[in-house]
């Protein structure tokens, strides 16, 4: 090969070369790409958070009270690029506290760091020591509902409390729901003998004594005007009244729900732990176990005939192995039928839908294009323990998580089940102190004096040459 056609070839390769940068450089420019490979994608929206962006249709307005100049924001801006990745018509506003002291009194603003969303007219504040994605979409969720409506709990028959902090207690429950965007109350009959306007659904949660007649009627007329429901009904706790369970077509088991599967891990027959749930609106997408201390078990009613019907759906099921303890749970408890005890599969969890009938003055449809009156729907959920939402357990596996899902379904905020934003695994590191001493050993003395043997190694294998 002659030298002219050997500089040739080099020229051709130095070209071909350049072209190729230059064309990745284009492409640089054109297309972006990006990879997390955090543990629980920590530095990318959770699923739950996508989801909220997507049931917002409106554009999203973000103040950050930050003071001038990109060292003080960066942070803040940088969090919010996995929010306007998604959701193109959200807008970061930066304010200056220091320019800006009439904005600060009128937004309430307490810090340097401090956020004000703003969708459809509301307003949400988050605090600078908050700012992160649980607490951010938490917001936006409490933004996407105009109407404040009131979880109401039922008081006055000993109850679980949500101002109860104690381990028996529902205060967690209650923040937890505050964190989602549920305001709640507490109501008590004989003070205030009507379930008020606003709520969106009456919490029953374990009751001790009996519902007085009058009580009773005041539900039932609840109901009849389309009012939502939870009730938590524990073994040793009174049924409903037998008025209110014919209106629901629901039969609270007598009993103590027994399941021998779980009794050689828990040390507990009575304990009832599940990951494994019928498909459902409440549990379509809940994969964790849930954890329900003592239960009793449901069924419906054949010989109820409410109008118009209730639709059932069961959420909570045992195997075929569990069974209804109608004796003591004292000694070695079996299943005899021959003392009343009842066989599995057992329903602890039950949904019930339906639509009432339009009212009598709703506008008739006079043209076939004209749409036709729609009853109101309405909603109702049992689950025969109220032990798994207190302080003690409420944070065991998803037990949180469901609570919610029930309160959403109930509440009719469909487009929010299951968003439920997991923290990140990665936060912290934690060391123990023989790893923390190894680390130091490896690092200080080993790499060192290994890096240290390696140069002499090198040293005198030149020597000899």
């Amino acid at each position: 090969m002659n030298k002219k056609t050997l500089r040739f070839q080099q020229a051709v390769s130095a070209l071909l070369f350049l072209a190729v940068i230059v064309l990745l450089g284009w492409l640089s420019v054109q297309f972006k790409t990006e990879f997390d490979w955090t543990a629980n994608q920590r530095n990318s929206l959770s699923a739950a958070s996508v989801k909220q962006l997507g049931n917002m249709k409106g554009p999203v307005k973000v103040m950050a009270f930050a003071p001038s100049g990109p060292e003080n924001r960066a942070d803040t801006a940088q969090f919010f690029v996995r929010y306007t990745a998604v959701k193109k018509d959200m807008a970061i506003e930066f304010v200056d506290p220091i320019k800006n002291p009439t904005k600060v009194r009128e937004f309430n603003i307490q810090q340097v760091g401090d956020l004000v969303l703003e969708y459809d007219g509301r307003r949400e504040t988050v605090r600078s020591g908050d700012m992160n994605e649980a607490s951010v979409t938490q917001a936006l969720q409490r933004l996407s509902f105009a109407e404040q409506r009131f979880v109401v709990f039922l008081q006055g028959h000993g109850e679980r409390s949500p101002v109860d902090s104690g381990a028996a207690g529902y205060s967690a429950f209650e923040q937890l729901l505050k964190e989602n965007g549920f305001a709640s109350q507490p109501l008590n009959l004989g003070t205030t003998p009507r379930v008020p306007d606003n709520a969106a659904l009456l919490v029953i949660a374990g009751p001790s004594s009996a519902l007085q007649p009058g009580e009773t009627k005041i539900l039932l007329d609840y109901l009849a005007a389309g009012g939502n429901l939870l009730w938590l009904s524990d073994p040793d706790s009174p049924p409903p009244p037998e008025e209110l369970s014919k209106a629901l077509g629901v039969v609270f088991e007598k009993g103590t729900a027994i399941f021998p599967e779980y009794a050689a891990m828990t040390q507990d027959p009575s304990l009832f732990l599940t990951a494994t749930y019928p498909p459902t609106p409440v549990t379509q997408n809940l994969t964790e176990n849930t954890l329900f201390p003592i239960a009793r078990a449901l069924s419906t009613d054949p010989t109820a005939k409410p109008d118009p019907a209730w639709q059932p759906q069961p959420f909570l099921q045992s195997t075929q192995q569990a069974w209804i303890e109608t004796g003591p749970l004292e000694g070695e408890i079996g299943f005899e039928p021959e003392k009343g005890d009842k066989p599995g599969p057992l329903t602890l969890g039950l949904l019930l839908s339906r639509n009432l009938k339009p009212a009598a003055d709703a506008p008739q449809p006079k043209t076939p294009d004209d749409p036709v009156p729609v009853g109101k729907p309405q909603r109702v959920a049992i689950v025969g323990d109220s032990d798994f939402l207190t302080n003690a357990i409420l944070a065991q596996a998803g037990n949180g998580k469901l609570g919610l899902n029930v309160v959403r379904w109930l509440a009719a905020r469909d487009d929010q089940l299951d968003i439920t934003v997991p923290e990140a695994r990665d936060q912290s590191l934690s060391l123990s102190p023989v790893m923390v001493l190894l680390l130091e050993i490896g690092f200080l003395v080993l790499l060192p004096v290994l890096l240290l043997a390696i140069g002499i190694g090198r040293w005198l294998s030149r020597r000899r040459r």
